[in-house]
């Protein structure tokens, strides 16, 4: 049998952790094609069912993620109280709708109460509610409720925008339509002052969205 390089760097214990059946998923792919009138057994297309089945379970690693083992303990006792941001941070994620990528970024500001959280770990937050079939609404409440959980700040903020392919691709086709979704925890959201003070950070310098 010939050797397929996959080219995506997941071993054989990442996969069992996402929890996707491949071999079931590559059935599933396969009389896909066959439905498109395509033969699954040409040349190109007679490993896609394996990619793509590989490329799902990348994907969507998301919902077999536990919050707690990515903190893994960087939570730690600092007296500090005032504003943390960390900006600009990238993502991708799959609309549930259409299962078409909508691409990004996110902007995560928390008020410590006595905790801060390691640095890596905020985006590796936003990696995780990403990596699922998701609605942009739903993602930025996730992301901000999940640190309001760990850390019992004073405020947690988020914002995210994004570019959607099932809105650029298909239907109205308007390609330079973003969206923007907010939630807000705490200060952020009954102080103006404090929520005005992270918009204006994130506001600054940001360069606009492309694909």
């Amino acid at each position: 049998m010939d050797r397929i390089d996959f080219d995506d760097e997941m071993t054989d214990d990442y996969i069992a952790n996402t929890g996707v059946n491949l071999e079931a998923s590559e059935a599933v792919i396969a009389d896909f094609l066959r439905t498109l009138g395509e033969r699954p057994e040409r040349e190109g297309l007679k490993n896609t069912p394996k990619r793509v089945a590989r490329m799902y379970a990348e994907l969507l690693s998301g919902y077999h993620t536990d919050p707690e083992k990515i903190v893994n303990g960087a939570v730690f006792n600092i007296t500090y109280d005032e504003m943390v941001i960390v900006r600009d941070i990238e993502f991708y994620s799959l609309c549930e709708h259409h299962m078409l990528p909508f691409i990004g970024r996110a902007h995560v500001a928390y008020m410590p109460a006595g905790k801060v959280i390691g640095l890596s770990k905020i985006p590796r937050l936003v990696d995780l509610y990403a990596r699922r079939l998701q609605v942009q609404e739903r993602m930025t409440r996730q992301i901000a409720d999940q640190l309001h959980q760990l850390l019992q700040p004073q405020g947690v903020a988020v914002v995210v925008e994004a570019l959607h392919l099932c809105m650029m691709m298909r239907g109205v086709k308007k390609h330079d339509a973003r969206m923007t979704t907010s939630a807000m925890h705490g200060a952020f959201r009954t102080n103006l002052a404090t929520r005005q003070e992270f918009l204006d950070n994130i506001g600054r310098g940001a360069e606009p969205l492309r694909f």
